[in-house]
């Protein structure tokens, strides 16, 4: 007899069906998996010996063939212990044979036989509920799976537990009720009034969190740069339900969700800045997220620019307008999501000091530009707000100036922004994502505004990104201040000033 048992391998996001078959016969004793499994799907077989072991079953002394089909797939990862464990436990007949016909297996083995907890199980649930099946997962990962939806989920704590269940000898607890996102407000420790002065940069954070424009910040050290980026999530909207799911999937496959099996605030991703290209961008062995898809539907903020690899950086060009990322390789072909906000702050110069006569070193300004010079026209070209970050005055950090907005209040004007660009280009799409046409559409200047726009783009030597860029953020200015629909020589003006003027020339 030949036992098949459901289980799924990952491509990016995409789930693929994959059936484990395991055949017991006659001939010398041997333990053979076939099917593309790499080292962890190899070593299965002792995990799933020594499980059996140390709940008194023996594997028969013959010969053994696991299949993982469709061949041609690569099997990765250590989920595989528990399909390949039940397959067995059919073709002894220790468990019935119909048993997991409406179950999809998931789960690593422990030598004593506990199911330790595996990656991939969110998309993997929903998976099984969207084909009508039902899933078994480690007990680790039951608040993961119940964030599916699904109503059929077994969740037991070692292979006994479910040889039991199944046998009918003990009743697994399945009060796991299908668990619904009720948009929980997002708790921050840290809020927008606590930046005293930089009113010019909190503007500019409020216009890019209204538009999800990208934005680069230059200034000296310690001039509130990273306090800046790291508040721009507190005044974003909530995460809606099918947002905290698309969120959730990505860093279920990444292994990287919390312990209630569900992201409920918008990512804000930091990496430092000696991060490889794979780490940001995605890929290595496995093919897992990078960065900028842990950041899907919130923010990446690269701090200290220039020090990154200029390759890494390069990759990031593609992602940042189509929104996703695709990772090639021989056999596979991964695509994850890639809906990035882009927050990057640098020094003017490699001494952090270029524009202060008294602290600035002897090579200003070539230092500046040397070091600027590390990142590239076509990059910058990809972002839409520079602001300079001037240093604060001492006595205004003593003084108490700059006690301003709360968060909770900039958020309600970015909202109020929102619903005014989801009434005019459809629910979830903001300025940022407008095409062209769209552009050509909702964009439209009165006449003061045509001709200063016509005067500025000689000036700064607008490439055609650079163009199109500039009327969305001024599009996003005239939404925050009311929706017009015309645009108008302030809303063009101020969108104009936050283009670079101090360095780099895009």
């Amino acid at each position: 007899m030949v036992a098949k048992i459901k289980t799924v391998a990952f491509s990016g996001i995409q789930t693929l069906p994959i059936e484990t078959e395991v055949h017991i016969a006659g001939g010398l004793p041997a333990f053979a998996i076939v099917g593309l499994p790499d080292k962890a799907v190899g070593e299965s077989k002792e995990r799933v010996r020594a499980a059996l072991h140390a709940m008194g079953l023996a594997l028969p002394p013959k010969r053994i063939t696991v299949n993982l089909a469709p061949a041609d797939v690569n099997k990765e990862g250590s989920h595989y212990d528990l399909p390949i464990a039940l397959g067995l436990l059919v073709s002894m007949d220790v468990i019935p044979a119909d048993a997991l016909d409406n179950f999809i297996a998931l789960g690593e083995m422990g030598l004593d036989g506990g199911l330790r907890p595996v990656s991939g199980i969110l998309p993997a649930t929903m998976h099984a509920q969207e084909h009508g099946h039902g899933i078994i997962c480690p007990y680790d990962c039951r608040n993961e799976a119940a964030w599916s939806g699904s109503d059929n989920i077994l969740a037991p704590q070692n292979l006994l537990q479910l040889i039991n269940h199944l046998k009918g000898t003990q009743v697994l607890d399945q009060d796991l009720k299908p668990l619904i996102y009720d948009g929980r407000s997002e708790n921050y420790s840290k809020n927008l009034s606590d930046i005293k002065g930089q009113e010019t940069a909190k503007r500019a954070l409020e216009i890019a969190a209204a538009g999800r424009h990208n934005m680069m910040m230059c200034g000296q050290p310690g001039s509130g740069k990273s306090m800046l980026a790291e508040r721009l999530p507190t005044i974003l909207p909530p995460l809606n339900a099918k947002e905290a799911l698309d969120i959730s999937t990505i860093h279920s496959l990444a292994g990287t969700l919390p312990d209630d099996g569900l992201v409920s605030i918008r990512p804000f991703r930091n990496p430092h800045h000696s991060a490889s290209l794979p780490a940001l961008v995605g890929g290595g062995t496995r093919a897992k997220p990078g960065e900028i898809s842990l950041a899907h539907k919130g923010v990446l903020f690269l701090d200290e620019l220039p020090e990154f690899n200029r390759s890494t950086l390069e990759a990031l060009r593609q992602p940042m307008e189509t929104r996703e990322v695709v990772i090639a390789r021989v056999q596979s072909r991964a695509v994850f999501p890639a809906d990035f906000q882009l927050i990057a702050a640098m020094n003017p110069c490699r001494c952090g000091y270029m524009g202060d006569a008294e602290r600035e070193c002897t090579r200003a300004p070539k230092c500046g530009t040397d070091y600027q010079s590390k990142i590239s026209g076509p990059f910058m070209d990809r972002m839409d707000l520079f602001v300079d970050v001037p240093p604060v005055a001492i006595s205004d950090l003593r003084g108490g100036a700059g006690d301003g907005e709360d968060s909770a209040d900039v958020r309600a004007r970015v909202e109020r922004a929102h619903d005014i660009q989801y009434a005019r280009l459809g629910a979830g799409r903001l300025n940022m994502s407008m095409t062209t046409e769209e552009i050509e559409k909702y964009c439209v200047m009165d006449a003061d505004a045509n001709q200063f726009f016509d005067q500025a783009i000689e000036k700064l030597k607008l490439s055609a990104r650079g163009y199109y860029r500039v009327l969305k953020v001024a599009r996003t200015i005239a939404d925050l201040a009311g929706g017009s629909d015309v645009l108008s020589k302030s809303h063009v003006s101020e969108a104009l000033s936050f283009r670079p003027r101090t360095y780099l020339n895009t």
